[in-house]
């Protein structure tokens, strides 16, 4: 078996909408998917996006994304790296897609000079914890994530 990673392209849109849409059932929240291949094209292979993806790939078959970006930390003046989301389908966990694909973006980080990389995982998500954990990552306990999003978002920005 042939494990690889390689940069998600245009014609990834319908896989990448794919695994979110089964990420979502995985997190309990498939109601939440607004993406459709045309919003993914336009945001991950528009002229504007500064969103990227990468696929990993087993004997030449899709079995998992992560979707980033770069961000950036005021305090390091430095670029860092934020992983969106990283999902390998159910069938094929265990063949270390995950980790691989936690690797190459290690190395994007690396090579573009980032003082960071970071993500989110759900408290409840024991699987990917271990794997962060044995990965050496850190979770941040101090830090509490907020958002806007909808109605608040938009009464927000119109007030």
């Amino acid at each position: 078996m042939t494990l690889t990673i390689r940069e998600a392209v245009l014609t990834d849109a319908a896989t990448l909408l794919h695994f979110i849409r089964e990420l979502a059932i995985y997190e309990k929240a498939e109601h939440e998917v607004a993406a459709t291949i045309k919003l993914i094209e336009a945001s991950v292979f528009g002229p504007n996006s500064v969103t990227r993806g990468l696929i990993a790939e087993l004997d030449g078959k899709p079995i998992g994304m992560a979707i980033w970006f770069f961000n950036y930390s005021t305090w390091q003046a430095r670029n860092g790296l934020y992983l969106e989301d990283l999902y390998v389908t159910p069938q094929a966990r265990g063949v270390g897609a995950g980790k691989q694909l936690l690797k190459h973006l290690a190395k994007i980080a690396v090579e573009n000079g980032c003082g960071r990389f970071e993500w989110s995982v759900l408290d409840w998500n024991e699987p990917a914890i271990k794997v962060y954990d044995a990965i050496g990552a850190q979770p941040m306990p101090e830090w509490l994530r907020y958002r806007l999003t909808g109605n608040a978002l938009e009464e927000f920005s119109a007030s």
